[in-house]
């Protein structure tokens, strides 16, 4: 028995939202590390803010199309995650990067937003306005995928994948074979058409993780200091001491009785520094004890 379009259109309508689901979700990694670190250096705001603008498209675009619910329930949830991204990083974003961040949002998400929605609402009607906010979405649903690839240069020039997300090209991929299907089982190509090039730059971001990846480092705290070594190192400044009092003296030749005198001075100057290191040893020894 055939499984008529419809179902799998649900189906793999389903299956794309619980994966867009999880490529929501896959840069917590990133924010646990950007709050352990109390500092988002380093990271980019970008990707979340294209992504925001993207899903606020596509809940205008499936609410003028109809018949696209899950279009509408899984951009909802993207909007309201990428919201939490955006504030936790301009929470812990120097001042420069939060202003930047900051400029974008209000440029793309809200400017940018609001006259693609009044041109299209007020200047264009029936299926013409569906094409045309089609066309739209496909282009930014296009800077989604491309968005994290920003940080490629980073990554070629530090050739570490430190700041290269795999979950998130990895659940990206996935996400992009489910709503070709999707899209293509729809006839609509404004779905379809995105997700072939998501696939291929979502494969590329995982090779050039794969290829830069390097093992996790492990901060090092620097060691106690304890009291033997402090006596140890005491017994080394003493023994040095010594030596350098030895050689200055055998290089000390007099030739006159002045002379004779500023080497005699020199010579109880070191005595004395000698003595009041050997005390400090002593010091060191009795409190060891």
């Amino acid at each position: 028995m055939a499984i008529s379009p419809a179902v799998l259109v649900t189906v793999f309508g389903i299956l794309g939202d619980i994966i867009s689901f999880f490529v929501c979700l896959a840069p917590i990694p990133t924010f646990v590390r950007i709050y352990k670190r109390k500092s988002s250096e380093g990271y980019q705001s970008i990707p979340y803010v294209i992504a925001l603008f993207s899903a606020m498209l596509w809940i205008y675009y499936a609410l003028i199309r109809k018949h696209a619910v899950l279009l509408i329930t899984i951009n909802t949830f993207c909007c309201v995650i990428q919201i939490f991204y955006i504030s936790f990083y301009l929470f812990y974003a120097p001042k420069k990067e939060k202003t930047l961040t900051v400029k974008f949002v209000l440029f793309v998400d809200v400017f940018a937003f609001g006259l693609i929605f009044v041109l299209t609402y007020f200047l264009s009607h029936g299926t013409k306005r569906v094409k045309v906010l089609g066309y739209i979405c496909m282009v930014f649903a296009l800077c989604v995928f491309v968005a994290p690839l920003g940080i490629i240069r980073k990554v070629i020039k530090t050739k570490s994948a430190e700041f290269m997300p795999f979950g998130l090209s990895f659940f990206l991929t996935l996400s992009a074979v489910m709503w070709f299907f999707y899209g293509l089982l729809l006839k609509d190509i404004n779905v379809a058409l995105p997700n072939v090039l998501g696939f291929i730059f979502g494969v590329l971001q995982m090779v050039l993780y794969m290829v830069y990846k390097k093992p996790g480092t492990k901060v090092l705290e620097p060691p106690g200091i304890k009291l033997q070594d402090i006596s140890e190192h005491v017994v080394d400044v003493v023994r040095l001491s010594s030596m350098v009092c030895s050689s200055q003296m055998r290089a000390l030749v007099p030739q006159d009785s002045a002379g004779m005198e500023a080497t005699i001075d020199i010579v109880e100057k070191m005595k004395g520094d000698f003595v009041k290191i050997k005390d400090d040893k002593e010091v060191f020894a009795i409190s060891k004890n």
